[in-house]
């Protein structure tokens, strides 16, 4: 791994982990799903933009239209969907931590549904990982946080660790742009139909939801995806996800700096477990 791989990768969670925040400012005085169909809309408009600059086409392989619409429909339809839902209840910092077990989940997966073979420091990690993860749930559920809210972040994880498994047919082919600005148009249109039904589609616009949402959609939106694909393009998905690892503790931090949610010693220790968890999960894939 060089290093352009790794500023790429730290890149990537940091933003990545940001996002929770941003979203977490939006929805408390946005309705979420009329909100994300806006952002999917316009944030496809731009990658497509510039892909067209970029000389990009739209000619993709069957594999790439495949995992558009899975990755469209999964990562952004229903986790990224889910997930500015349940934030209107639960804090972004138990959003992030939730969202970070996706390479758990992985690999779980992988073990129990598809018979892969895992090392014996990946099942150790897995363990750790989830225990951790169960102890932050523990902890905030017996603080009276929204089971409703949690439940809909533990599914918008499941969907996020299937569009994962899609990312390997999005990058191969070239037209990279095209395919994070298309993939957006699918979220996009799927959320508008879910608002549609929902929602009463009226947003109160101020100037912190204009900022929080303007850097959502181009930062976390557009950027992110992109040295995502472009990431995995150069590493490989298996070694792409090991930077996952990061996002727990980023997720925490960021929401405790810029929103002042609490942060307790059981939090610290679970996501020290987590943290611990997905590194050696990762760390047994590439070793494999």
């Amino acid at each position: 791994m060089d290093i352009k791989a790794i500023i790429l990768g730290l890149s990537f969670a940091l933003i990545w982990s940001s996002a929770f925040t941003s979203a977490r400012i939006i929805v408390t005085q946005a309705p979420p799903l009329t909100i994300s169909a806006l952002r999917f809309f316009i944030a496809g408009c731009i990658a497509v933009a510039i892909a067209r600059m970029m000389g990009q086409g739209f000619r993709l392989t069957p594999g790439q239209w495949r995992a558009v619409i899975m990755f469209g429909i999964c990562q952004n339809a229903i986790y990224l969907g889910l997930n500015f839902v349940a934030m209107q209840t639960v804090q972004a910092s138990l959003a992030a931590i939730i969202a970070s077990s996706m390479p758990l989940l992985v690999a779980l997966i992988g073990w129990l549904v598809l018979k892969e073979r895992v090392p014996a420091i990946g099942i150790i990690g897995l363990i750790l990982g989830l225990a951790g993860v169960g102890l932050i749930m523990g902890a905030r559920i017996a603080g009276d946080v929204d089971p409703t809210g949690i439940a809909m972040c533990v599914i918008a994880a499941l969907a996020l660790a299937v569009a994962t498994l899609t990312v390997k047919g999005a990058s191969s082919g070239g037209n990279l742009m095209t395919v994070v600005g298309l993939q957006m148009w699918v979220g996009g249109a799927v959320l508008l139909v879910a608002a549609l039904i929902f929602e009463e589609m009226v947003i109160n616009w101020t100037l912190e939801i204009g900022l929080a949402f303007a850097y959502t959609t181009l930062v976390p939106g557009v950027i992110a995806t992109f040295i995502w694909f472009v990431l995995v393009a150069r590493i490989g998905a298996v070694k792409a996800a090991t930077f996952h690892f990061l996002n727990p503790f980023f997720g925490v931090v960021i929401a405790y700096v810029l929103l002042g949610e609490d942060l307790s010693m059981t939090d610290a220790v679970g996501v020290v477990v987590i943290t611990i968890g997905i590194l050696a999960v990762q760390l047994s894939k590439q070793k494999t």
